[in-house]
């Protein structure tokens, strides 16, 4: 094997390798700060993204959120999410989280 492309092909799957890790990395990020946010960060980030969430709300499911350890980046896992904050503050507020949790993870 030419070594010239050796070096090419060990290149190109090291620049793979670093790019899943950092994928990786992000998504440990935004799951980390799903499962700690507050209250007060969700009605930030509703303000950001425009939908509506009262304050008692936002405490509410900042707690059934925080300490679950949950991956939001899982479909099934974000659906049973958003059925559980359904229950808790409606099901508008739990379209509207959903449409967050998208924007998250895009």
């Amino acid at each position: 094997m030419n070594r010239k492309y050796l070096s090419r092909f060990q290149l190109l799957g090291h620049t793979f390798l670093l790019g899943v890790i950092i994928v990786k990395m992000i998504k440990n990020m935004v799951n980390f700060k799903v499962n700690m946010i507050t209250g007060d960060e969700l009605l930030k980030y509703a303000k950001q993204f425009n939908f509506q969430i009262t304050k008692d709300e936002a405490e509410k499911v900042a707690a059934f959120l925080r300490g679950k350890n949950m991956d939001i980046f899982d479909d099934a896992t974000r659906s049973r999410i958003i059925r559980e904050v359904a229950k808790i503050s409606g099901p508008k507020t739990a379209k509207e989280l959903n449409k967050l949790f998208i924007q998250f993870t895009k």
